[in-house]
Parts: C-alpha cells; sequence; structure tokens
C-alpha cells in the first residue's frame, strides 16, 4: 500500500464565467469543487493505474469534507487527521472569453501542538501496513520545517521507503534522513538550480536518488548512474508535474529500472491535463517517444 502524506491540502473551487468583470455582479455560468494539494494529485494519479494507495494528511471542516468526499468519488481511500481549523480553500475564477484564470489562495489553518500529535500517531499506525510512503507539498502553520525528517525517521524505523517532494528547508531536513527518493519542489529557480546542484552531494551523504524536474526534461543522479530522460521533437515538455512525480514511484514502490521509469513518468506527465484526467491513448503512444540515456554520453 502507498501512503501520500498532503499535510496542507486544499479544496479548489473553480468558477467559470463568459466574461469576469471586476468590480461588478458576474454570472457564473460553472462550479466545480477538487480536492487540492500535490500529494492528493498525486494519489488520485496512482490509482488511475490501479495501485493501492491510501491518502493522508490533515483535514477539517467543511472544506475538509468536501475534500475527503472527492477523493472517494476517485477511488482514493482517505485517513485524514482531524484538525480543528478549516481546510484552506483555493478559488480559481476562469474568463472564458480572455482565457484568464485568477486564482486566489487562502492562508493555510494553524497546526496546534496536539494535532501534531495525534498526526504523528496515526501516521505511525499507518506505517504498520505501507510499503512506501510519499511526502509532498508544503506546510501549514505552526509546523516546523523539521517534520518531513520526522516522518522519514518514523517510516525508516518500520522499514517503509520514503519518497520527499518537497522544496526549502522541508526538503533539506527530510534530505538528511536518506530518503529513496527527493523530487525537488517547485519554489523558484534559485531553489531549483541549487537542489540540481546539490544532487550528487545529496546521494553521497545517503539519499537513494534525485530526480531533478525541469521544462525540457528529467535527469535522475543515483550512486552508480546518472540518467536523463526527454520527449523527442520536444524541446519543452508541456507536463503536469503532479502527474510526473506520480509517475516516478513505481522506480520504488514496484522496483522499476530507472529507463522504465522515466518513460512512463514523462509520457503520463504529457497525456495528463490540469485536473488530472489521464488520455490513456496519448500516454501509450508517448512511451515510444520518450528518449532515455546515461546523462554523461548526452552532449
Amino acid at each position: 500500500m502507498i501512503v501520500t502524506v498532503t499535510l496542507n491540502p486544499a479544496l479548489r473551487v473553480q468558477y467559470e464565467a463568459q466574461r469576469v468583470n471586476w468590480g461588478a455582479p458576474n454570472r457564473v455560468t460553472r462550479v466545480r469543487y477538487r480536492a487540492g494539494g500535490r500529494g492528493l494529485a498525486i494519489a488520485r494519479m496512482l490509482r488511475t493505474f490501479g495501485d493501492d494507495v491510501v491518502a493522508a494528511g490533515l483535514a477539517g471542516g467543511a472544506a475538509g469534507e468536501l475534500i475527503k468526499t472527492d477523493l472517494a468519488r476517485s477511488g482514493v481511500e482517505n485517513r485524514f487527521t482531524a484538525i480543528g481549523g478549516e481546510s484552506r480553500r483555493t478559488l480559481e475564477v476562469a474568463d472564458s472569453d480572455r482565457q484568464h484564470t485568477t486564482i486566489l489562495n487562502e492562508p493555510a489553518p494553524y497546526i496546534t501542538t496536539e494535532e501534531l500529535g495525534r498526526f504523528a500517531a496515526d501516521y505511525r499506525r499507518l506505517m504498520k501496513e505501507a510499503t512506501t510512503v510519499v511526502l509532498s507539498g508544503s506546510l501549514p502553520a505552526g509546523l516546523p520545517p523539521e517534520i518531513y525528517g520526522s516522518l522519514a525517521t518514523y517510516a525508516a524505523e518500520a522499514g517503509v521507503p520514503t519518497i520527499i517532494d518537497a522544496g526549502g528547508p522541508d526538503l533539506w531536513y527530510g534530505a538528511s534522513r536518506r530518503p529513496a527518493l527527493v523530487i525537488p519542489g517547485p519554489d523558484g529557480p534559485a531553489d531549483a538550480e541549487k537542489c540540481g546542484f546539490d544532487a550528487a552531494a545529496l546521494v553521497a551523504n545517503g539519499v537513494g536518488a534525485v530526480a531533478v524536474l525541469s521544462d525540457s526534461d528529467v535527469r535522475v543522479v543515483t550512486a552508480g548512474q546518472q540518467w536523463r530522460g526527454s520527449l523527442d521533437g520536444h524541446p519543452r515538455l508541456p507536463v503536469s508535474r503532479d502527474a510526473l512525480v506520480a509517475g516516478l514511484i513505481p522506480v520504488v514502490a514496484a522496483g522499476w529500472s530507472w529507463p522504465d521509469t522515466l518513460r512512463h513518468a514523462i509520457a503520463l506527465g504529457v497525456a495528463a491535463d490540469s485536473a488530472g484526467e489521464v488520455d490513456m491513448d496519448a500516454y501509450e503512444m508517448l512511451l515510444a517517444e520518450v528518449t532515455v540515456l546515461p546523462s554523461e554520453i548526452i552532449g
């Protein structure tokens, strides 16, 4: 069982209008509610391919209930720890005529020490059933950046390999606990460059592998080999990052080779749309168009 952990989930509220006039009443033509957060998107992708996956994390209030309902509708089991605060919402207002979307992000709820303690207990119980754990996304208010390091330690004590998809201090604390795979998060060009530059150092310090995602390719550094995957004929990859991350998980969860994993991940990333829906015909076609080579022989 793969466990994805999302400590800062969001309820995506999507409004669509023919034309948005700010400062005036607007008629909404379509409303959609969707569970958001990197770990939840990854869980939904894994479920699409038939994986046994459980979404865990922190959720509260009416928004938290709608998040759970949407996941259940997608066939994803969830075991969230309840919090007293309201899970955040992300409001997306789409203007059909102008093809513009405005996004408003609510602040994350504050997590108390008592709530964190209950989550830690729930998480350690989950580790008795898990085969792989994925720690993904940003942290809500009240949680220290060391939390991913602690969760990786609990998983290691239970013999469960950890994948960390995060950025900044959250990434560095987690990486210090020697996870199986680290995927530096999308926290800006400076952080991505730093993560890519330090990939070999992270591996030398005990991380199993580091996958660095960019607009043009995916580069992987391991102790014995470096790989680069790209899509033939596409200088820029039009990818869903969440789908790309979900596609990397089989290398840890199912023991796939890196070449097979990169083909799967890049094809999935391109075949998935922003809502997480996968065009399976496109996925099958794209598999043959992904090139994977040891990075040292690429000019």
